[in-house]
């Protein structure tokens, strides 16, 4: 499904992508396509992508073509969701410990689309952190 979301080739598209949204949640997958849990996040994102079109735009980047971001993201897993509004990182309490990111792959189209939409309620209330519709502590150790 990777090939039927916008991809990202490099540096400055990446940048570009998160200074030029004003009104929605930039979601961005950092990984790689191949990889069996891109390709399961990769799914979902697609299968939201419209329903979420209103308030959020998803973007994938591959981290061996701009590896620009790895170090400053610690993007070191096989699978990285993102999430910015009006330029700025948008944290994620998902009860795993680690605000920064989601780096495994949510399976639940709906799941996804309350996180995407948890995420641009906060974020447009100024909020630069969100706590998640759901607690993955168990689920998901890291």
């Amino acid at each position: 499904m990777s090939y039927l979301l916008p991809h990202l080739h490099n540096g400055w598209q990446v940048d570009q992508a998160i200074l030029w949204e004003e009104e929605r949640v930039v979601v961005k997958r950092f990984g790689h396509d191949w990889d069996p849990t891109c390709m399961r996040m990769d799914e979902v994102l697609y299968s939201v992508a419209e329903k979420v079109n209103h308030f959020a735009v998803i973007y994938l980047v591959d981290i061996s073509e701009v590896p620009d971001f790895n170090r400053m993201y610690e993007l070191y897993d096989p699978c990285t969701v993102m999430f910015f509004f009006r330029n700025k990182h948008i944290m994620i309490d998902l009860g795993t410990g680690n605000n920064h990111k989601i780096n495994w792959a949510v399976e639940d189209e709906q799941e996804m689309i309350d996180i995407v939409e948890t995420v641009y309620r906060g974020a447009r209330k100024g909020r630069g952190l969100v706590v998640a519709p759901k607690d993955y502590s168990t689920k998901h150790r890291h």
